[in-house]
């Protein structure tokens, strides 16, 4: 795909899963249906003409908003070279709506690896070598299911967490693995909204199953 719809980049700290602590430029592309109840980027779903701009602008606005643009693949590659860190994580919205092959191919030849992070909803179409991250979206109001292919794809699996039915969700999923695919993956539990009852609730399963446990360490320190 040349064009991609893009709602947002910034050079930060990433907080969540296996690269928490690297700088990362990441880059937000606009578009999603899943509609999680609890998402934080929900300016980030729309594909609304009204608030379609420039490029500039969307580089220029330095946070959250609902304005997005088209822009090409050698526009995006010569502005995050302009950046220190080489660590890029593609999010959204739901990035997997749009074949990244190319994308991830032109960052890969100029020096940067790459991560993204999906609901597991669509097909994962990256390079080889992009890390996946999938952050499986169960029972969402867009109605859509966790695919097989983006679970055996996913190099990790960061799970939100909020309950013990949550749990259960992410138990049912695991079985779809043969135990082959699941020992080549790291299993995540994050809890939502750093509520201290979901987060004791991680840390106790990631104690029993031996999982890992993301705290989303950007909310804490308050960084974007």
């Amino acid at each position: 795909m040349s064009q991609l719809p893009l709602n947002e980049i910034f050079e930060s700290i990433q907080g969540e899963g296996s690269f928490t602590g690297a700088p990362s430029i990441f880059v937000r592309l606009q578009g999603c249906p899943v509609g999680c109840a609890w998402c934080d980027t929900k300016h980030s779903w729309y594909l609304d003409e009204a608030h379609q701009t420039s490029f500039e602008d969307v580089v220029a606005k330095g946070g959250d908003g609902e304005s997005w643009c088209y822009t090409d693949i050698e526009e995006m590659v010569a502005h995050l070279l302009t950046y220190q860190a080489r660590h890029i994580v593609i999010s959204g919205g739901e990035p997997c709506l749009y074949d990244l092959r190319d994308f991830c191919k032109a960052l890969e030849a100029n020096g940067f690896s790459i991560q993204i992070e999906t609901s597991g909803t669509f097909e994962v179409k990256v390079s080889d070598k992009t890390h996946v991250t999938v952050s499986p979206k169960v029972a969402m109001k867009g109605g859509y299911e966790i695919l097989d292919s983006a679970l055996v794809r996913a190099n990790e699996i960061k799970h939100p967490v909020a309950m013990s039915r949550h749990i259960d969700e992410l138990d049912a999923l695991l079985a779809r693995l043969t135990a082959e695919q699941l020992a080549r993956k790291k299993v995540y539990l994050q809890p939502i909204s750093q509520q201290a009852r979901a987060t004791q609730l991680a840390i106790d399963t990631c104690i029993e199953r031996n999982w890992w446990l993301s705290i989303q360490t950007h909310k804490y320190l308050a960084i974007q």
